[in-house]
């Protein structure tokens, strides 16, 4: 198979079109379109379906992008790394991270690495969406306890809890009393929220006052005294410490995990390597605690 024609596939592959891989690389439309054409005789498959304003990957153009494009970049990296007489990684690294991880976070953690790893250009997207990582070009993804997924690598580097919390000045409702609630999400009709506390279990029942759309906006309504509200320990920890907040209870629900997660566990790239190490650094055991200092630091 050549290897030349083969990187031009994944290049036209990974950009969506002959047209855009065309304006990335600086190579011409034509030369790009000659070689997969190549490629394809070659193999007697077709990789593409081509329409009039769309360019598509066949389910077997689909398999040998995800078969080989780690490994042309591993190749690339391994050619660069001895071309330069070095073995520090370098290239871009495209990370796609949740919103309050990010908020509270990534932000350190994306500096540190930075300095670290100067010659790696890092870009992190934040958003909540399940990415399709191959489709999208994502080499690393972090995840709140993620559905599981056979095309992905994973493991957990951090857990976090939820718990309910009020201000001090907010009372806890007695046996079938309400209390104002602030809540991620569209306001609907009253909640009850399960608990487990040394005491035991429990329940409150919630009055959604206010729905938000960010967890950190939450936690600025719940210090301000508008309701109780159900926030990740690692949040509000601090406030808690300081007396801005009460703890009524851990929710009685399945911990929060964060995960890691990329395409293939074969040749790994240097840069998703290193930044697993670096998370691992910046959260050794993986708790609520180290991550509640992370975030106040």
């Amino acid at each position: 198979m050549d290897l030349l024609a083969l990187a031009d596939f994944n290049l036209v592959a990974r950009h969506g079109g002959f047209g855009r891989a065309a304006r990335a690389s600086g190579r011409p439309k034509a030369t790009l379109s000659r070689r997969v054409g190549e490629l394809e005789a070659s193999l007697a498959l077709r990789l593409f379906e081509r329409g009039a304003r769309s360019l598509k990957l066949t389910e077997e153009g689909r398999a040998l992008h995800e078969r080989t494009r780690v490994l042309l970049t591993e190749l690339d990296e391994a050619a660069s790394a001895i071309a330069t007489g070095g073995d520090r990684p370098r290239g871009r690294l495209r990370i796609s991270a949740p919103v309050l991880f990010s908020q509270t976070a990534m932000g350190r953690l994306a500096v540190d690495f930075a300095l670290k790893y100067p010659d790696i250009r890092l870009e992190i997207t934040t958003e909540d969406r399940a990415v399709d990582m191959v489709e999208e070009g994502y080499d690393l993804a972090i995840r709140v306890n993620p559905e599981p997924d056979e095309t992905l690598v994973g493991r957990i580097f951090l857990r976090d809890r939820l718990v309910v919390v009020a201000s001090p000045g907010l009372d806890r409702p007695g046996e079938g009393a309400t209390v104002p609630g602030v809540i991620r999400g569209p306001i609907g009709g009253p909640l009850t929220w399960d608990m487990r506390s040394p005491g035991g279990k429990s329940s409150v029942t919630v009055d959604p006052v206010l729905g938000l759309s960010s967890l950190m906006m939450v936690r600025e309504a719940i210090r301000a005294g508008l309701g109780a509200g159900r926030l990740p320990i690692s949040l509000v920890s601090r406030d808690l410490a300081a007396g801005r907040m009460v703890l009524w209870g851990d929710l009685d629900r399945p911990e929060i995990a964060l995960w890691t997660l990329y395409p293939s566990r074969r040749l790994l790239s240097a840069r998703v390597s290193a930044f697993l190490v670096h998370l691992k650094e910046a959260f050794p055991m993986g708790t609520a605690d180290e991550l509640a200092a992370h975030i106040d630091g």
